[in-house]
């Protein structure tokens, strides 16, 4: 794997996350479902299918600002609360690499953490609360790690993946004090929280190119 991630691998990576979030829709409807709720899986294949819309149209130079568009087209047909959050993400993700061309594991993690912060911000979650921060967090850190360490890119992302499905794992057990999945109680105990499964899904296909 190259360290340096062009506009082309940008773009590839974000036309497989896309695909994975639509073949994966009704295993997400069926987790929500679980959890009090149930639009997850259709949420995130509206997502989908809005990105392969938007990735016809490739990025000229800005991976920033193409990002940021992303992140508009994605609010455009999904907004309701995960679709918001989502959204949200990615255009704090673009806004700290807006005007560059080509990204390096360090813009990775700068991209990540961003993403985090917007999303606690906006959804006024903590970590510990069984939602997508709880496997976004570990995975940010280990990104951060990464590079202080010095892997290289495809070493980190294998451990920023570990690191967010054990995020996922260590909050299972636990019981949702966050959304309609907090109403349902102790019956959340014991179940995959739909939004770390998610975030989990759409690294794998980044990082394992699949």
């Amino acid at each position: 794997m190259s360290e340096i991630i062009d506009s082309e691998a940008f773009l590839l990576a974000i036309e497989r996350v896309s695909k994975s979030l639509i073949a994966n829709s009704d295993y997400l409807t069926s987790l929500d479902q679980a959890m009090g709720d149930g639009d997850m899986g259709i949420t995130f294949a509206k997502i989908g299918e809005a990105l392969l819309t938007y990735i016809q149209n490739p990025p000229v130079g800005d991976l920033g600002k193409y990002l940021a568009g992303a992140g508009m087209a994605a609010n455009k047909v999904a907004p309701s609360t995960m679709g918001t959050l989502t959204s949200t993400a990615l255009m704090r993700a673009g806004k700290v690499i807006m005007g560059k061309e080509e990204l390096s594991l360090a813009d990775l993690a700068e991209m990540l953490e961003a993403g985090f912060i917007g999303m606690q911000e906006r959804g006024k979650a903590n970590l510990g609360d069984k939602t997508v921060l709880d496997a976004m967090y570990p995975a940010s850190q280990a990104l951060k790690a990464s590079l202080k360490d010095g892997l290289t890119l495809s070493e980190a992302g294998k451990l920023a993946l570990s690191a967010a499905e054990n995020g996922k794992n260590s909050v299972t057990p636990f019981r949702s004090k966050v959304g309609r999945a907090s109403w349902v109680g102790e019956r959340t105990e014991g179940l995959p929280d739909p939004g770390c499964t998610v975030f989990v899904l759409i690294l794998k296909s980044i990082v394992e190119g699949q």
